[in-house]
């Protein structure tokens, strides 16, 4: 089956060019080094990496959290890091030091994981949260290479879709050599799909410090922002109709809801850069004035503040600390649509709460000791979620409780990265 499944991979090389290439288009970073997805590198052939794959934008700042706790653990490291999106390739350039290597992940066929593995030759390989590839466990399995996952993570969905590919699936979670699992349900999910789960060390992006600069940047932009300011983070696509329809109902009510809603600040950050441009001519369609943070130089215009009918687009990557720290409450993308949610601890650790709604099976844990901690809030769908942070932001005292209570949430749960790190030191050889 295994065969299948690779004579499958193969033929689809073609079109994984094609999908690059429109991809590029629009995200041009999609379109550097091709060829390194086929095996083909232009680096000479070098040995001892220690490979860490983290296939996006999310899996990139957790393992720079780990890669910290494993330099200081292992001085000397080297790094080969591998990636599948280009925000992800992009963020995790800042990782990078003396003597590493960054490419794209290998294209899961025999032969080019095969050119992989004998260009680099890792002592070990290291993967992020959820991104498992068949015949990556087969060919390090034959090189004797130990793969291992860590912040492992699996939803209910995801395990019955693997469930049902368990000729494919279940030989590849087998053929790892360790699985370090967020939670106990991560765990049981894990190991029904036949891993072998060696721990549970908790979430390592608990260990991620928001960046100082961009908080105190937010503080200072503050104090000329004239009213509280409500996040949409990581929004999706479909999300933002809701959204907006949700704004334009309250808009449309009689004067005193009128004035309700323009007692904040809207400000919408998409999960994903490449639909920048859209959401903002979606904006502008609907009959709202767009404000982007690409113009702003010192903060949003002052006199953009006092218009009524604007909107703020958040259109950098990279600033999310920024947009936290600018913001009073957040309204969690992917929640809306069922989609699972995003990962809300960040908007927590800089001390930024929470209104969730109804779909976080991919954070399952995350969300209900969030609400449980009063750092989130669970409505049924977007109308509540707008009422309910108008609510918030109006409330005065309670908003501190809220932000204590992010606070707490954060620090109570830190210290997997240390434990994950730890965990791993047996599998790395002296530099």
């Amino acid at each position: 089956m295994l065969k299948l499944y690779s004579g499958l991979m193969w033929a689809l090389q073609p079109l994984l060019r094609r999908k690059l290439q429109r991809r590029g288009r629009e995200e041009p970073g999609y379109l550097f080094a091709i060829e390194e997805r086929l095996g083909h590198y232009p680096q000479p052939a070098s040995g001892g990496y220690v490979w860490v794959h983290a296939v996006s934008l999310g899996e990139t700042r957790a393992a720079a959290v780990l890669l910290q706790a494993l330099r200081a653990a292992h001085p000397g490291l080297r790094l080969l890091l591998t990636h599948g999106t280009a925000t992800g390739r992009a963020q995790g350039e800042s990782l990078l030091q003396a003597g590493d290597v960054q490419v794209w992940q290998p294209w899961d066929t025999p032969a080019v994981v095969k050119r992989f593995l004998a260009h680099f030759k890792p002592q070990v390989g290291i993967i992020l949260e959820t991104e498992l590839w068949p015949n990556w466990v087969a060919e390090c399995r034959q090189a004797q290479v130990p793969l291992v996952l860590v912040n492992a993570r699996m939803s209910e969905k995801s395990m019955q879709q693997a469930q049902r590919l368990a000729w494919l699936s279940r030989p590849a979670y087998q053929g790892l050599s360790a699985v370090y699992a967020q939670t106990d349900d991560d765990a049981q999910r894990l190991t029904a799909l036949g891993a072998k789960v060696d721990a549970v060390v908790g979430n390592i992006k608990f260990d991620a410090q928001p960046d100082g600069l961009q908080l105190a940047l937010a503080l200072v932009w503050k104090q000329n922002i004239q009213r509280p300011v409500v996040v949409f983070t990581s929004s999706r696509e479909g999300e933002e109709v809701m959204w907006l329809d949700t704004l334009q109902a309250l808009k449309d009510a009689p004067r005193d809801a009128h004035e309700h809603i323009n007692a904040a600040h809207w400000l919408v950050v998409p999960r994903h850069p490449q639909r920048f441009d859209e959401v903002a001519a979606l904006m502008a369609q609907r009959g709202w004035k767009v404000s982007r943070r690409s113009a702003w130089t010192v903060g949003p215009d002052l006199a953009v503040q006092q218009e009524v009918n604007t909107l703020w687009l958040g259109d950098s990557l990279g600033e999310m600390a920024l947009y936290y720290g600018l913001s009073d409450v957040a309204l969690l993308g992917g929640s809306f649509a069922p989609l699972g949610g995003q990962n809300l601890i960040e908007s927590t650790a800089c001390g930024c709460p929470v209104i969730m709604g109804p779909h976080t099976f991919n954070f399952a844990e995350a969300a209900q000791l969030a609400q449980e901690a009063g750092a989130a809030l669970r409505v049924e769908d977007m109308a509540q979620a707008v009422t309910t942070a108008l609510q918030m932001v109006r409330s005065g005292p309670d908003e501190n409780a809220h932000i204590q209570a992010c606070m707490h949430f954060s620090q109570a749960h830190r210290g997997a990265a240390e434990r994950t790190a730890q965990a791993l030191l047996p599998y790395l050889k002296k530099p």
